[in-house]
C-alpha cells in the first residue's frame, strides 16, 4: 500500500531527528548540574563560560532534532497518509492543517464553547452514498488563579479527540442527543428520556425534544450498535441527531494520525492509522446510515 522506498526515507529522517534529541537530553542535564555546582565559584569563571557555550550548543542540537521530527510528521501526512487514505476511500479529501470550523463543531449542540479552539486533520468524503466530515479537536478552558504572588492564568483541556458529521437523507421530527456524559448545550426544549433498556439508560443519557423521536430512532438494534461502537472506541461518546445530520464526538484524549517520537514506524503503526480512518465506515455501517431506516414517508 505504501511505497517501500518512501517509507524507508521517512524512517531514516525520523531516526535522525530522534538521535539528536536523544543525545542532547543527557548533555543538557549534565550542563545544568555542572552550572549549579560551579556557579558560586568565582575562580572558575572560564569554566562557567565554557559550560554556558556547551549548553547553548547542546540546546541547538536539541532544537534541530525537534525541528527535524516535526517536519517529518508533517510531510508523512501529506506524502504518505494522503496516498494511503485514497486507496481506502477513493474520493476522500485529507487536509492535515485544516479542520472543522467552530460554527460547525458547535452546531452539534453537545460541546460547550472553548476559550481556545484548535481543529486539524480534516477529512471529507463519502462511503456508501453517506457524506462525512471529521477532524481532530482540542478545546481548552481558561482558568484564573489568584495567589499571594499575583494572578496566574492557565488553560485546561476538556476535550481532546475527534468530531464527525454524517449527512444522509433522513428527516427527524424533533431532535435527539445520546450522551455518555454531560448535557446538551442548546436552547432547545430537550427532555430527558428513559429507554426500555436498563443497561442503555445506565450507560447513556438520552435527551429529546419529542419522546417519540427517541423511540423511533433508538430501536433495539441501534442501541446495541451504539453499545458496540462505544466498546470499540474507548473514550466518552456523544451523538446528536439534528435534522438530516448526525454529529458524533469521541473524547478519548488522543491526537490521531500523529507519528510518535521513539516509536518505530512499522506495519503496526500503519494499521493503526488505517483503523483510525475506517472508524468512519464503522459508524456508517453499524448505525445503518446507508439505508432508509429512518426515512419518513
Amino acid at each position: 500500500m505504501i511505497n517501500s522506498e518512501k517509507f524507508t526515507k521517512f524512517t531514516q529522517k525520523k531516526k535522525s531527528g530522534e538521535k539528536k534529541v536523544l543525545i542532547s537530553i543527557p548533555l543538557l542535564i549534565l550542563t545544568l548540574i555542572l552550572f549549579v555546582l560551579f556557579n558560586n565559584d568565582t575562580n572558575n569563571s572560564i569554566w562557567l563560560v565554557l559550560m554556558i557555550m556547551f549548553g547553548l550548543i547542546t540546546l541547538a542540537v536539541f532544537a534541530m532534532g525537534m525541528s527535524e521530527f516535526i517536519k517529518v510528521k508533517k510531510s508523512f501526512k501529506t506524502e504518505v497518509l494522503q496516498e494511503m487514505f485514497k486507496t481506502l476511500i477513493p474520493d476522500v479529501e485529507y487536509h492535515p492543517d485544516m479542520g472543522l470550523s467552530e460554527s460547525e463543531v458547535y452546531s452539534s449542540e453537545f460541546l460547550k464553547h472553548a476559550d481556545r479552539f484548535h481543529s486539524e486533520d480534516y477529512l471529507a468524503g463519502s462511503i456508501e452514498d453517506v457524506r462525512f466530515y471529521s477532524s481532530d479537536l482540542r478545546l481548552e478552558e481558561r482558568h484564573v488563579q489568584h495567589t499571594k504572588n499575583g494572578t496566574r492564568v492557565y488553560y485546561v483541556t476538556y476535550f481532546l479527540g475527534r468530531v464527525f458529521r454524517f449527512d444522509f437523507n433522513k428527516e427527524f421530527t424533533g431532535n435527539l442527543q445520546v450522551l455518555e456524559t454531560g448535557s446538551p448545550y442548546s436552547r432547545r426544549k430537550f427532555e430527558k428520556v428513559k429507554m426500555e433498556s436498563i443497561d442503555f439508560n445506565k450507560k447513556f443519557k438520552i435527551f429529546a425534544e419529542e419522546e417519540i423521536t427517541a423511540f423511533y430512532i433508538l430501536t433495539p438494534d441501534i442501541m446495541e450498535a451504539i453499545f458496540n461502537l462505544e466498546r470499540r472506541n474507548p473514550g466518552r461518546i456523544s451523538m446528536s441527531f439534528l435534522g438530516d445530520h448526525l454529529y458524533v464526538a469521541i473524547n478519548n484524549n488522543r491526537d490521531t494520525f500523529e507519528l510518535k517520537m521513539f516509536r518505530n514506524v512499522d506495519e503496526s503503526v500503519i494499521e493503526e492509522f488505517k483503523q483510525d480512518l475506517l472508524v468512519i465506515k464503522d459508524f456508517i455501517v453499524s448505525l445503518k446510515l446507508n439505508n432508509k431506516l429512518f426515512k419518513k414517508n
